[in-house]
C-alpha cells in the first residue's frame, strides 16, 4: 500500500503503545475479558501446535494462556511496541527465563518476520485493526502457517466507540476516532488472502464512565489514541473539546455515559496451495 494512502501511522501507533505499556494492565479490562473468551474458543479444537505465533502480544496476557494449554509448544510472542512485550517479560520469574519456551520479536503484523510455513496456530487479540492493508496482513499470516494451521483473532467492528465518533461528527470532520470493519468485510478478506472454511461471529459490550475525561485516559492508557494518518495536526481547539463532552453529555443514561464496543471473532484454516515464497529478514533483534 502507498504510505501517502494508508490510513494509520505506524509510527505514531508504536510510538502511543510504548507510552501506555506501564499502564496498559490496570486499564486493559475489556482486553483481558475478550483475551479470556478467545482462549476458551481453542477448547474446541483438536490441536498440538509445536510453534504458536501471537501476533500483537502486547504485555503477554495471551500468550500465558496459550503457554499454559500447549506446555511443550514455543510461544513466540510479537508486537510492534518494544516497551509492550518488555512489559510482559518482566512477568517471567528470573529462575524460569533460562528455561522459559517463549520467545519475544519486534515486528509488524503486515509484514511478519518469520519463515513460510513455520507456525501451526497463530493467534492475534484485538490487533489487526490497527493494520492499513487487512488483505495483506491476512496473506501474510497465511504465508506463515503451515498447511492445516489454524488462525483465531478477535479486532473491533463498527460499533465500537460510536459514542465518541458521533460526538466528535457533530463538531468537525476531522479524523478522531478510527472506523472498523463490518464482521462480513473480514471475512471477505480472509477468502481472498486464501485462508479457508472462515468463520465469523460477534459481541457487543457496554462500558460505563461517569465522565468524558475517564474514557478518554482509559484509551490513553491502553494505547488507542488517535494514529490516523488524516487526524488533526497540532492540540483540539479548547471550545472544539468541550463542544464534543457537551455532545457525548446528551448520550447519559441512568447517570452514567456509556461507550459500546462490537468485538469481533474469527478463525480461519491455512488454504491449500497458496502462499508466497517470499521470507522477510528479521530487522529488529529477538528480545
Amino acid at each position: 500500500m502507498d504510505k501517502s494512502q494508508a490510513l494509520f501511522n505506524k509510527q505514531h501507533i508504536r510510538q502511543n503503545f510504548d507510552r501506555a505499556a506501564e499502564r496498559y494492565d490496570q486499564a486493559a479490562v475489556l482486553q483481558r475479558e475478550v483475551a479470556g473468551r478467545l482462549l476458551d474458543r481453542l477448547d474446541y479444537v483438536l490441536i498440538e501446535p509445536g510453534m504458536v505465533l501471537d501476533v500483537g502480544a502486547g504485555t503477554g496476557y495471551i500468550a500465558q494462556g496459550l503457554a499454559a494449554r500447549y506446555k511443550k509448544a514455543c510461544i513466540v510472542e510479537m508486537d510492534l511496541s518494544v516497551n509492550m512485550l518488555l512489559q510482559g517479560l518482566k512477568k517471567i520469574p528470573w529462575y524460569r527465563k533460562p528455561f522459559s519456551k517463549k520467545r519475544m520479536i519486534c515486528g509488524d503484523a503486515e509484514q511478519l518476520p518469520l519463515a513460510t510455513a513455520s507456525v501451526d496456530l497463530l493467534v492475534s487479540g484485538l490487533t489487526i485493526q490497527w493494520c492499513n492493508d487487512l488483505r495483506q496482513t491476512f496473506a501474510e499470516f497465511n504465508r506463515v502457517l503451515k498447511p492445516g494451521g489454524l488462525l483465531m483473532f478477535t479486532t473491533f467492528g463498527p460499533d465500537t466507540l460510536q459514542e465518541l465518533r458521533q460526538s466528535w461528527a457533530s463538531v468537525d470532520q476531522q479524523g478522531h476516532v478510527s472506523s472498523f470493519l463490518d464482521m462480513h468485510d473480514v471475512g471477505d478478506a480472509l477468502l481472498a488472502a486464501g485462508m479457508a472454511e472462515p468463520v465469523m461471529d460477534v459481541e457487543h459490550f457496554a462500558l460505563t464512565y461517569t465522565n468524558v475525561p475517564s474514557l478518554l485516559k482509559d484509551l490513553k492508557d491502553i494505547g488507542a489514541t488517535n494514529a490516523l494518518q488524516q487526524r488533526a495536526r497540532g492540540l483540539t481547539g479548547k471550545q472544539a473539546y468541550q463542544a464534543m463532552v457537551q455532545a457525548y453529555e446528551s448520550l447519559r443514561v441512568d447517570g452514567s455515559l456509556p461507550a459500546s464496543y462490537e468485538v469481533v471473532y474469527g478463525h480461519a484454516w491455512k488454504g491449500q496451495g497458496r502462499h508466497e515464497s517470499r521470507q522477510p529478514q528479521i530487522d529488529i533483534p529477538v528480545l
